[in-house]
């Protein structure tokens, strides 16, 4: 059993959300019990995902996608009053955290996607995007069968890019914006989550290859490198539970 007070304080020395400018707040966003036992994982708190923490007896929920975005219809009605009713009726935590969890060297989506796919070296580019080296050099096909095998879901492939490809960037979620951050690298390839009309015409016409990879299936990884970081600081009890999403 930990504090909870105690592991909040804990994930902000680690990934110190202090430091960014998010579109959402950073950690302890609907409070439940004190003490904690056992926490849950996933990338969104979506019904399925509280009712499988309940279902598990969990005191807190760790997530990647919480609430509260800037921009949203701030009442409680509806799909948001359904899902608050259920955590605040079952005393259980939501704590999130989004564009720290991706960029931190360690525990963040950017890092741990590195090492899901086999890339080395995995450093940070610019801003959000990271860059590293395959092993071996694949043809843009061949490395599209690897991202599906590992992601166990089939990238979208876009682009006119090199044969062969080897310097590899990424960033995952919804960045096929910074697709022009992998150009000016001179990379071969851009990896990102999801992908918008645009996209498509900047990979063919600047000459690189883009994957869309999938939001949900890019970001599995950091919330639960966190809770197995946890697991080790304070003994307490972790699952990740996938609550698969197509997009």
């Amino acid at each position: 059993m930990a504090e909870r007070n105690d592991i909040l304080k804990k994930i902000g020395e680690w990934l110190q959300p202090e430091n960014f400018q998010d579109y959402c707040p950073n950690g302890l966003q609907v409070e439940g019990t004190s003490e904690i036992n056992t926490v849950i994982s996933g990338v969104t708190a979506s019904k399925a995902l509280i009712e499988a923490a309940i279902e598990a007896n969990a005191d807190m929920i760790l997530v990647h996608h919480g609430y509260f975005w800037k921009g949203e219809d701030q009442r409680i009605q509806g799909m948001k009053r359904e899902r608050l009713k259920q955590l605040l009726d079952n005393d259980i935590n939501l704590v999130a955290y989004h564009l720290p969890l991706d960029d931190h060297p360690e525990y963040g989506n950017n890092r741990q996607l590195a090492d899901v796919l086999n890339i080395k070296n995995p450093r940070p580019l610019g801003g959000l995007v990271w860059e590293g080296e395959l092993e071996e050099a694949m043809s843009p096909e061949k490395f599209g069968l690897h991202i599906a095998r590992q992601l166990h879901r089939e990238p979208l492939w876009v682009g006119e890019g090199p044969a062969a490809i080897k310097r590899v960037g990424w960033c995952t979620g919804a960045a096929q914006g910074f697709i022009n951050t992998a150009l000016d690298a001179g990379l071969d390839a851009y990896i990102s989550g999801e992908i918008s009309e645009p996209t498509t015409h900047t990979a063919r016409e600047c000459g690189i290859h883009y994957y869309a990879a999938g939001h949900h299936a890019t970001e599995r990884y950091g919330v639960q490198a966190l809770g197995k970081a946890l697991v080790e600081e304070f003994g307490v009890a972790h699952k990740f539970i996938d609550c698969d999403n197509p997009v």
